[in-house]
């Protein structure tokens, strides 16, 4: 398998190492080294990703794009098989890409400082800002209605009437409290129908190891582009807030361990606000904040319509496993909730004190 794709990029099987890297969540993933080079190969999961060639297509787009306008920018694309072609297809094993192993760099799983915080923002919002003049409808929808709260809600609206009953009747606490938010979907359907935050391209699954750091622990790029399309910032901005404000991340059971650490909250705000602040409307500065709520919100939405759906999206590792994680979420939305009025004051002396970056 690995041996037949490699030959494709005239790579030889018996003189490389191959080593599979664990932490991706979606995509199988190795480190190929051959002679001197090194490679990064990936399979991609066409069960999640239905239209591999999608893929591809988005990122050359946008390869394209940056060659052009920002050629000092490291965008870390599929290298070309010797069909000249970003995608090997075998019939047995499925897609598979290949992509140069950037000396030097490193990732992290877990965000343990402000620092990383801040560097990881800064990426996530140079990368939207650098690409604010390639139209973002031209893109594929890897996954569609990803990030559609209305949907999502809609959805779960529906698994409560016709999903295990049994796990409804046990859930009834936590649909109580998802209804009691409703004024987060209230606010995202305003948003879908409003003139003035902008659709751009955005990355949609900005957790801290989709950003390559060097060295010194700075941010080089972004990495792991299947999810980038067309999208709100708020889908960016708020998966970070979700990902790095606590220290307790959502397979967390013991509650009393989540909380929203202020410090990194504005190293959030700061890192993106840096280089987005001037490229955001009016408007969407004034949903900085909210773009914490409507991702975890979503999220704990997504996670008990699967737990009353029998585990059949996320699958689970005990039985209880998707209700937990959604309660999870459910704390950290009121902890954030909580904060509010002191994160709003939070962004508005960001957004009227932080020295731009002018990129």
């Amino acid at each position: 398998m690995i041996s037949l794709t490699l030959g494709a990029y005239g790579i030889r099987y018996e003189d490389s190492i191959v080593e599979p890297l664990a932490g991706g969540l979606i995509n199988r993933t190795w480190k190929i080294t051959s002679g001197e080079q090194q490679f990064i190969l990936q399979r991609i999961n066409d069960k999640v990703f239905k239209k591999p060639y999608a893929l591809a297509a988005n990122i050359r787009m946008l390869q394209e794009y940056l060659t052009e306008h920002s050629p000092g920018y490291l965008f870390v694309a599929p290298i070309k098989n010797l069909d000249n072609e970003e995608i090997v297809y075998d019939k047995d094993e499925g897609y598979f890409r290949l992509f140069h192993f950037i000396k030097g760099s490193h990732t992290i799983n877990v965000v343990s400082t402000t620092d990383q915080a801040f560097e990881a923002a800064f990426q996530f919002g140079k990368f939207t800002k650098l690409l604010s003049g390639f139209d973002a409808s031209r893109l594929h929808f890897t996954i569609p209605d990803f990030h559609d709260l209305a949907l999502r809600y809609h959805r779960f609206e529906d698994i409560l009437v016709h999903g295990n009953g049994a796990r409804i009747k046990r859930s009834e606490q936590l649909v109580a409290d998802i209804k009691k938010h409703l004024y987060i979907l209230t606010s995202f359907e305003k948003i879908q129908k409003s003139n003035f935050v902008m659709h751009r391209v955005i990355h949609h699954d900005t957790k801290i190891s989709n950003v390559l750091f060097d060295d010194q622990g700075k941010g080089i790029c972004v990495i792991d582009l299947d999810t980038v399309m067309s999208g709100y910032f708020i889908s960016d901005v708020g998966d970070m807030m979700r990902t790095y404000l606590s220290p307790a991340n959502e397979e967390e059971t013991d509650f009393s361990k989540i909380e929203v650490r202020d410090n990194f909250f504005q190293a959030i705000v700061n890192g993106y606000v840096s280089c987005m602040g001037d490229e955001l409307t009016a408007e969407e500065q004034g949903l900085i904040f909210y773009a914490g709520l409507f991702i975890i919100y979503m999220q704990a939405i997504r996670f008990l319509a699967d737990y009353c759906n029998n585990d059949a999206y996320y699958g689970a590792r005990y039985e209880d496993h998707n209700l937990v994680r959604a309660g999870n979420q459910i704390c950290l939305l009121k902890k954030l909730e909580e904060r509010g009025e002191v994160f709003q004051r939070v962004i508005s002396d960001e957004l009227k004190t932080r020295t731009r970056f002018f990129l």
